[in-house]
């Protein structure tokens, strides 16, 4: 079997590559295949196993996904173990993830849970062409009949899901996700507004590496709002252009997240530890933006909820 470093090696010696995307997992045995079949060249459209990597970094996880399996899915994953040395953040791991990057164009989902639009890649790296600093934004939907922060009320869970799946095909085609699903609360104003954070942000490699990448200073369970805060400063930096993708998401997998599936979210925490970080309190970012993609029938319920 060929080692990472051997794989990272071989990238390193041939061309740059247009994308790498970097996706974050903590014991998401089952959500993790579903996540890599929907951004692999099998599903993403527009996308050759050429053109792009996908950098999973696996974050010290007890019950950990099958390497095998996941290997499987496509020849472009790359994976990582990371020890992530006691901590209960992601922070760490993201680091790493960004470092193994040799794509011009990077793409982090932190988390792993988040299944993917066929079309997600392939705009993400049409918008890059708009702009020599893009900073590109995603919303996110939560499958379900609600919010997960309260469907798990009323006994949605992993079982739910996997027969609520079942009810679309949408292995053969990643938009019938849309008719499962609603948005997501930091979503939840619509396709025309900025997010109150993104879970797959796409920037160009060098301006991951001018913002310093994800702060290592979040250190809570799940990273607290380590998110947040990567997404509020890429708005805000200097010069940069803001584009939010029109018709494509990522759909939130529930996996007994600790912040989006817990019964009691450990929101209090998060928002002491940005404060300490920063000396206010979040807020979401308020810039000009561009909105750059396409809509189908399939958006209609939610282009309903948008305007």
């Amino acid at each position: 079997m060929t080692t990472f470093s051997e794989k990272k090696a071989e990238t390193q010696s041939g061309l740059k590559l247009k994308l790498s995307v970097v996706v974050i997992s903590y014991n998401m045995a089952r959500e993790i295949p579903k996540t890599l079949l929907s951004l692999s060249p099998k599903m993403q459209r527009g996308m050759s196993v050429e053109d792009y990597e996908i950098i999973v970094v696996d974050n010290g996880s007890t019950r950990p996904f099958d390497d095998a399996t996941c290997e499987a899915i496509s020849s472009n994953i790359r994976i990582i173990h990371n020890d992530p040395c006691g901590s209960i953040s992601p922070a760490c791991a993201i680091k790493r993830g960004l470092e193994a990057c040799r794509g011009e164009l990077v793409g982090v989902l932190i988390d792993g849970a988040r299944m993917a639009s066929p079309g997600l890649l392939s705009t993400a790296l049409e918008a890059s062409k708009l702009s020599a600093r893009p900073v590109i934004g995603t919303l996110a939907f939560h499958l379900g009949p609600e919010v997960q922060m309260k469907s798990v009320h009323n006994g949605y869970d992993q079982t739910v899901e996997d027969e609520l799946l079942k009810t679309v095909p949408w292995e053969k085609d990643g938009y019938r996700l849309f008719d499962i699903s609603v948005f997501a609360g930091s979503s939840g104003t619509g396709w025309f507004k900025l997010p109150g954070e993104t879970n797959a942000l796409f920037m160009r490699s060098e301006m991951w590496a001018e913002l310093g990448g994800y702060d290592q200073r979040f250190q809570t369970i799940g990273g607290g709002l380590i998110n947040q805060d990567m997404w509020r400063r890429a708005c805000m930096s200097s010069n940069s252009d803001v584009v939010l993708l029109l018709g494509e998401a990522t759909f939130h997998q529930f996996h007994g997240g600790v912040a989006t599936n817990a019964k009691v979210p450990p929101n209090a925490g998060f928002k002491v530890e940005y404060k300490a970080i920063h000396g206010t309190d979040y807020t979401r970012p308020s810039v000009p933006f561009k909105v750059f993609g396409s809509v189908k029938k399939v958006h209609s319920n939610s282009l309903k909820v948008s305007i």
